[in-house]
């Protein structure tokens, strides 16, 4: 809703309000004195390491992974995930087509993984 005429304030109390700037950017700063401290949020980090430990433990619940394995384990799901990715957009821009169906995606996993066993 528009505001009325009679809210509006005159124009000389424009510098008052220039001079409260200051003061409110003073008001902002917290000090380590004043015991106040801001909380850092934590940047999420999207991983699959969830995902292979829930397969891990279908498979062997006995068995448990270190970090160091987890890290590289998930490094691999990203690395193959994007060679799938980078060969799907190949297969699309080959066939002049934004949109892949089931057998484009089986030619380009068989070339995704002619391409991993060449390179092991």
């Amino acid at each position: 809703m528009p505001p009325k005429a009679a809210d509006k304030k005159p124009a000389s109390k424009a510098p008052a309000t220039a001079s409260k700037a200051p003061e409110k950017k003073d008001a902002g700063k917290k000090t380590a004195a004043s015991g106040d401290k801001k909380k850092r949020t934590k940047t999420r980090k999207e991983t699959y390491s969830s995902y292979i430990y829930k397969v891990l433990k279908q498979v062997h619940p006995d068995t448990g992974i270190s970090n160091r394995a987890m890290s590289i384990l998930n490094s691999f799901v990203n690395d193959i995930f994007e060679r799938v990715a980078t060969e799907a957009s190949k297969l699309a821009a080959y066939n002049k087509k934004s949109t892949i169906s089931s057998r484009p995606e089986a030619q380009m996993l068989k070339a995704s993984y002619r391409h991993v066993y060449l390179l092991t």
